[in-house]
């Protein structure tokens, strides 16, 4: 009620006008005795507007109770069965571990599911055994079939389907096994230490590094009302995330573009190239002047 500066716009349920996320803002604004106040509709159905609720509880507000993020989390698992553990850690603000383990103990934990959806938008197979498998059937069935297009069947990454296809090359399983080495006592077998994996190098650990950074920026953006109940701020928020691919998200996309498309990809991707700097450019001259 004291705050001079004007208050972020409540979120509301335009079909059912129910209030999101406000509450106490709505309130504050009847004890002043304000007739009006700034609203942000959303459009979406009920699930989803219980997804928006919990998320924007979790990032600013009253804290919801660990009970409270649980039975969201519960909620949520029931209406977006889809959605990868991560995923919905992420709204309830629970781990991703709490959500597994919920997941297991509801009934809707017990549909068959054979991909889920992450953070990231990607849809990756919930048992990546089972993909690899598949993806062994179908090279040995159709040896002239693309990484994309048995990625795509068998719902892994092209980079897993190309890891299957160079297993079998060499005649081994398309299903790597845990990597084991005994103690030199008493010959249990434990897991291979760190020590003895590949040590990334300065630029793997740079540029993986510079993407977290690009996605974290990211994902603080689709969290602003400002951009994300907009229509122009939703097609912004997919170019930016289109944009936060690591450098091997790129490389599987150049390896996959067919030559004879190679030369048309390259000119968009370069005109596309200039319209992002010039739209940098405009944008920054903007943001000096509106702050000089």
């Amino acid at each position: 009620m004291a705050a001079q500066t004007p208050l972020p716009p409540i979120i509301v349920h335009r079909p059912t006008l129910r209030v999101i996320d406000g509450l106490h803002r709505l309130s504050a604004a009847r004890l002043r005795g304000d007739d009006k106040i700034s609203v942000v509709f959303f459009d979406g159905d009920e699930a989803e507007a219980f997804v928006l609720a919990v998320e924007s509880n979790t990032t600013h507000g009253l804290p919801l109770t660990t009970a409270e993020r649980k039975l969201a989390a519960r909620r949520i698992i029931a209406s977006h069965p889809q959605w990868s553990d991560r995923m919905i850690a992420s709204v309830a603000g629970i781990a991703p571990g709490t959500v597994a383990a919920i997941r297991r103990q509801s009934r809707h934990g017990a549909a068959a599911e054979t991909a889920r959806i992450g953070q990231d938008g990607r849809i990756r197979p919930v048992n990546i055994a089972e993909g690899r498998r598949l993806a062994g059937q179908l090279i040995a069935e159709n040896p002239g079939l693309s990484l994309r297009q048995i990625a795509r069947a068998a719902s892994i990454s092209p980079e897993t389907a190309r890891d299957v296809r160079n297993r079998m090359l060499r005649g081994e399983d398309p299903l790597p096994k845990p990597r084991t080495r005994k103690h030199a006592e008493g010959g249990t077998p434990r897991q291979e230490t760190t020590s003895n994996l590949a040590v990334p190098t300065v630029s793997t650990v740079l540029e993986r590094t510079q993407v977290q950074h690009r996605t974290a920026v990211v994902e603080r953006l689709r969290a602003d009302p400002a951009l994300r109940f907009n229509e122009t701020g939703r097609t912004l928020l997919r170019l930016l995330t289109v944009n936060t691919a690591s450098a091997q998200n790129w490389e599987e996309m150049i390896d996959n573009v067919p030559p004879h498309c190679g030369g048309i990809v390259a000119r968009l991707a370069s005109e596309c190239a200039g319209m992002w700097a010039e739209f940098a450019t405009r944008l920054e001259q903007r943001t000096v002047a509106e702050s000089a």
